[in-house]
């Protein structure tokens, strides 16, 4: 398999895709490509980012291709088997599918007001109402995951699977922005961001040269 991600530091979605192949065990290579850089839109062109209309992640196995970060979870969840991604009982795999389709559509003006940005943490600002209703509705999905199914794990439903994977750059944005949450969810955040897959992916953002400026502004800036 072979998976195609924009830069570490920025991409929510690469890492969404990066976090399922790892979670698969399956071997895969890993393409970084800078976005938005000179040569990005002579790549969109290319076939390999054709099906995707030139957005990543995009998973190729063999001739098949996956280019949606839900998509991918359970495109491997086929191949692997669905309980390395999603909890085994049938009602907290309702609920973790739930969430994570929500994620997955929802939460725009925190996504569009705090972008992802691994190597930064800004100074505290109050964020606007809209986010802040937001990150209440995460709250709330959270502690309902936790208290009924996250038993002594340290994720949502006890071990880690795809709505933590979903999740994830939400973690990253609440410490970069130093956003206001509640007590309970400083411990979870805190087991996925040091959760060894993410402390790869951040070591490897670190490593990276590339910059888009438009990211590198706290919020309102």
């Amino acid at each position: 398999m072979k998976l195609i991600i924009g830069n570490k530091a920025y991409s929510s979605w690469s890492l969404r895709g990066w976090l399922a192949c790892k979670q698969s065990g399956l071997p895969f290579e890993e393409v970084v490509v800078p976005l938005y850089d000179a040569e990005w839109d002579k790549r969109r062109e290319g076939d390999e980012f054709a099906p995707s209309s030139g957005k990543v992640p995009i998973l190729w196995d063999g001739e098949a291709v996956v280019w949606d970060s839900l998509a991918i979870v359970d495109y491997l969840a086929d191949k692997v088997g669905r309980d390395r991604f999603w909890p085994a009982d049938d009602a907290a795999r309702a609920m973790a599918r739930s969430m994570a389709a929500e994620m997955h559509s929802s939460f725009q003006n925190l996504r569009r007001k705090h972008s992802m940005n691994v190597r930064q943490i800004f100074d505290r600002v109050q964020p606007d109402d809209d986010v802040l209703a937001e990150l209440g509705r995460i709250m709330e999905l959270w502690a309902q995951a936790r208290a009924r199914w996250g038993g002594e794990g340290d994720f949502l439903f006890g071990d880690f699977g795809a709505a933590d994977i979903m999740f994830a750059p939400v973690c990253t944005r609440i410490v970069t922005y130093q956003l206001p949450i509640a007590r309970f969810a400083a411990p979870y955040i805190d087991a996925v961001l040091q959760h060894r897959w993410m402390q790869d992916w951040i070591a490897g953002a670190h490593e990276e040269d590339w910059v888009i400026q438009q990211y590198e502004q706290p919020a309102g800036a």
